[in-house]
């Protein structure tokens, strides 16, 4: 049964606890990666025998393979993926970087230009569920960013096969490289490149907790996005709702994993006590009730308030979720008041499986409170800037007294030589 609280009696660690496994799993990463720098292609191949079971004879699909499993694919379910990357692409056009250029009075030049990132590694999970969605979700922003190579790979299932729908959504968004590899040991092949798999520049993608620790590793030898963790859903409601809508949205999200999170907050206790019993009647006949179950029992929640929205949007940005969903009247007006949230769904008819497949908005968003900080994926994520200055000499000689003064402000005596010398020919 989920937990019914009252929010002042309860602590702020309480309701922001941090979940997943718990197990130190950076030993066994920092092996792999170490295993694959060294060893590449071969242990890659080790590895997969080992995790998914299956002897590959070949890292990459071939295609072959790609036509195949793009033929065992419905063309109703490729007809809505072109449709989900339609609305994909027009939300993530919008996103797209024009350079900056200022150009002053005295000659001076400034600005900034933009370039995508040329080499760029996507990880698709393949676990106890396939995600196309995350395909799409992630490969096409990189493609309108304009990324030169972009690399896929995703674990392989028992047949030694990536699995149709994955590849139809790749099909779709445009990408032909995709390799059967996953765990850590697929991101220590794009960090460090083996025979078969090119190495990369940035790394994104969702995945369990050795994929997570494998990009903490790597970071900084190659980038990555925000490394994700269990998902999760708060949803503010007001009495006006149904209790079966309010149970089922939650119920959505913690079918995900036993890690997840569902969290609802209402100032009506009526209301909770009645979604606590739909939670249970619904879960009775979900196929992933297991999972479920245990996603409630450890991390749901459902948080009474004083009925306010003050108090509600107020605990909501304490929390940071992933998905925020405001069942409520008005919920436009209360947008601008949400300042710590990855997605935000508005109204009675925007629930967050909306965001997962279909609306446009990326659904790679930031998890664990990270929303304080951190932004959904978007085309920002696959392009760099190199910033430019041009001084003429009139305009270094009208500045150089002040960097001179700074330089010396700073005991670098050298870079105040370095303006001087270009104004005195005594100097060094």
């Amino acid at each position: 049964m989920i937990r019914i609280i009252n929010a002042d009696e309860s602590t702020p660690e309480e309701m922001t606890k941090p979940r997943g496994s718990h197990a130190d799993v950076s030993a066994t990463v920092s092996e792999i990666l170490d295993t694959v720098h060294r060893e590449g292609d071969d242990a890659l191949f080790r590895y997969t025998e080992k995790f998914d079971r299956v002897s590959l004879q070949s890292l990459a699909v071939t295609p072959e393979e790609y036509r195949e499993g793009l033929a065992q694919v419905e063309e109703s379910f490729l007809a809505v993926l072109k449709k989900a990357a339609e609305n994909i692409r027009r939300y993530h056009e919008t996103q797209k970087r024009s350079n900056i250029m200022i150009t002053e009075e005295n000659g001076v030049v400034l600005g900034k230009i933009f370039r995508p990132i040329e080499k760029v590694g996507m990880y698709v999970p393949n676990g106890t569920a396939a995600y196309p969605s995350t395909v799409l979700m992630d490969l096409i922003p990189a493609r309108i960013a304009g990324c030169e190579e972009i690399i896929m790979v995703t674990p392989p299932g028992r047949d030694g096969k990536v699995n149709p729908a994955i590849l139809a959504a790749a099909h779709v968004a445009g990408i032909e490289k995709i390799f059967k590899v996953g765990g850590a040991q697929a991101i220590a092949a794009l960090a460090y490149g083996t025979k078969s798999i090119p190495k990369v520049y940035k790394i994104v993608g969702p995945g369990n907790a050795y994929v997570a620790e494998a990009k903490k590793q790597v970071h900084g030898l190659v980038s990555t996005d925000t490394v994700a963790g269990p998902s999760e859903v708060l949803i503010v409601a007001d009495e006006k709702n149904s209790p079966a809508v309010l149970a089922a949205d939650m119920l959505a999200q913690a079918e995900h994993d036993p890690d997840a999170s569902a969290m609802l907050i209402t100032g009506s206790r009526e209301l909770a006590a009645a979604v606590a019993q739909e939670l249970e009647r619904q879960l009775a006949v979900l196929p992933r009730r297991e999972i479920a179950s245990a996603s409630l029992e450890n991390n749901g929640m459902i948080i009474l308030t004083d009925g306010t929205m003050d108090m509600a949007l107020s605990l909501a940005n304490l929390i940071a979720p992933e998905h925020l969903e405001l069942c409520v009247e008005n919920p436009m007006s209360y947008l601008p008041r949400v300042r710590n949230a990855g997605s935000i769904f508005l109204g009675r008819f925007s629930p967050e499986p909306l965001g997962d497949y279909m609306a446009g908005p990326n659904h790679t968003l930031p998890t664990g409170g990270s929303a304080r900080f951190s932004s959904p994926l978007s085309v920002d994520d696959f392009v760099t800037a190199s910033q430019f200055t041009y001084y003429t000499e009139d305009a270094l000689h009208a500045i150089a007294p002040s960097i001179v003064q700074f330089a010396e402000k700073e005991d670098l005596i050298g870079h105040a030589r370095s303006i001087l010398s270009r104004f005195r020919e005594d100097e060094p």
